[in-house]
């Protein structure tokens, strides 16, 4: 696999649009993710699932949060310094992620501005969006990261 260059505060500008890899969401790994974290019946059984508002399992919405996040790091998107969100402006989840759903992501840069606290670094703004495998949205995301700007060149 090829290295990827870090971008910096500078090689972000509005408009931009980064697609990430896709990961499959399995029964599985729904029901091991919500006795880790999220234990409520409609995320471990299936019966108690179909019962529910969800009318059948469902991954919880901070799994797919945590998903977003694994798809994201293993993109393009690579700010220097790492994904640091500083800042949710906006999240929701539209649609229940399901057994046999395939995520991916796109990130559309939305503004890019030098922080005035904090030199050498500055905000990257992010509509982050989560698709299963129809392209419909299940997570909606509005984030402020945390980028570093470029070094300075050395003096020669």
């Amino acid at each position: 696999m090829a290295e990827i260059t870090p971008l910096y505060l500078e090689d972000f500008a509005a408009g931009q649009k980064y697609r990430t890899g896709k990961l499959r969401v399995d029964a599985a790994a729904i029901k091991a993710f919500a006795a880790a974290f999220d234990p409520q019946p409609f995320h471990l059984d299936e019966e108690a699932a179909r019962k529910s508002f969800f009318a059948g399992l469902s991954a919880s919405g901070w799994h797919t949060a945590a998903i977003t996040m694994r798809l994201l790091v293993e993109s393009t998107m690579r700010p220097a310094g790492g994904i640091i969100g500083v800042r949710a402006e906006e999240l929701k989840w539209p649609r229940a992620v399901r057994p046999g759903d395939e995520l991916e992501v796109e990130a559309e840069v939305l503004e890019a501005r030098p922080s005035g606290s904090r030199p050498g670094q500055g905000y990257v703004k992010c509509r982050v969006t989560t698709m299963n495998q129809r392209r419909e949205p299940v997570q909606l995301l509005v984030m402020n990261l945390l980028v570093d700007a470029r070094p300075p060149s050395p003096s020669a």
